[in-house]
């Protein structure tokens, strides 16, 4: 069989776009035509999900009512409620989200209209709703009180104060409200694909998110920062490069690292490794960035492979307080963000998505009856 150029649908447009962009061979990218280095820290996330959600970045005004509309959104339903111990019990993390996202479809009161206004109240819900669902399940598996969020809080803030059971750092909020900003969209990558496709059937906003939820789920696209702290815990002291050029001869590949869009280091890991130093440093244990910095330069100097964002987003979140199997669950409460406005792009102007295939099987087989086969 001849290589086919375009398989995993390299190079291939799926799809038109106002939300985000790249430029991979600069390193670059952008939410609405906002450079990310230039929202990142500076543009909270509440506004950041706007941005993706309305088109533009809010008013002071608008920012209040998205802001009071989101605290009205975080209630969750009678049957997502009633459901999350037991599938606390039964599921692991991303399985739990998946079957959550749908409970609460299901009660949804616009979950029968795919109109504009209808989808944006659905965003705006699963947004504020995502952090919680992590929250309460992780409560629920811990057997531990849930911390109900509080109003005036952001999401950032009530993430943090839920999931350590403690008032997070001020600093450690605007470092994770960072995160959330800079994980909030990608362009069309996996799990965003998986939403749209699900979407242009004109399917329901939550179906498409529970596809999505079920794409990042994978080891190969958002499980990838768990795997890098698990890495890291397995290299004893002083061990990383041995570590790295020993997994690198046995032909394994090193998580973190590499990207199939950018060809330069991910802009967004320019910003997590500088997170990564400032939170080790203020731990008193920085051993874990020290080790992550030496890993970076390691595998640049034997494949010439750059982190990319989930390599320094692994210590960052293990700084913050946050368990690394919830590390792809975190992951979920930003891109929420992304994947509900790439819904409510793709039902606004419509077409179903059906790509073609290459046949490469047996041709001009002869059926023949059972007893002779």
């Amino acid at each position: 069989m001849a290589d086919n150029p375009t398989k995993g649908l390299a190079d291939v447009v799926a799809a038109s776009t106002a939300l985000s962009d790249i430029d991979g061979r600069a390193g670059r990218l952008f939410y609405r035509g906002y450079d990310i280095h230039d929202l990142a820290g500076r543009t909270g996330f509440e506004e950041t999900a706007h941005l993706l959600q309305h088109g533009a970045l809010p008013t002071r005004r608008q920012l209040a009512d998205y802001g009071a509309e989101l605290v009205r959104g975080r209630t969750l339903g009678a049957l997502a409620e009633s459901n999350i111990a037991e599938i606390a019990e039964k599921q692991e993390p991303m399985e739990a989200l998946r079957s959550l996202v749908s409970l609460a479809g299901a009660e949804d009161p616009d979950k029968n209209s795919n109109e504009l206004e209808a989808n944006r109240r659905k965003a705006a819900r699963l947004t504020a709703q995502q952090p919680i669902l992590v929250a309460r399940y992780h409560a629920a598996r811990t057997g531990a009180t849930p911390r109900e969020p509080e109003p005036e809080k952001s999401i950032a803030a009530n993430f943090l104060l839920q999931i350590t059971g403690r008032e997070p750092d001020p600093r450690a909020v605007e470092i994770f409200d960072a995160c959330l900003t800079l994980h909030a969209d990608h362009t069309m990558n996996a799990s965003t694909f998986a939403a749209r496709v699900c979407a242009a059937t004109l399917s329901d906003m939550h179906s498409a998110i529970v596809a999505a939820i079920g794409t990042l789920k994978g080891p190969l696209h958002g499980g990838a920062n768990e795997q890098v702290m698990r890495t890291l815990e397995s290299i004893p002291a002083g061990g990383v490069a041995r570590a790295v050029r020993d997994k690198l001869a046995a032909g394994e590949k090193i998580m973190g690292f590499g990207h199939r869009v950018y060809k330069t280091e991910d802009p967004r890991a320019t910003h997590l490794r500088k997170m990564s130093r400032e939170l080790g440093e203020a731990s008193g244990d920085d051993t874990y960035y020290r080790m992550s910095k030496e890993m970076e330069e390691v595998v640049l100097a034997e494949k010439g492979l750059y982190p990319n964002v989930d390599f320094y987003a692994a210590t960052v979140y293990h700084y913050l307080g946050i368990p690394t199997d919830l590390f792809t669950p975190v992951f979920s409460v930003s891109r929420m963000a992304g994947w509900t406005a790439h819904v409510i792009e793709q039902h606004a102007d419509n077409r179903l998505i059906r790509p073609d295939s290459e046949y490469i099987g047996e041709r001009d087989q002869k059926w023949m009856p059972i007893d002779e086969r």
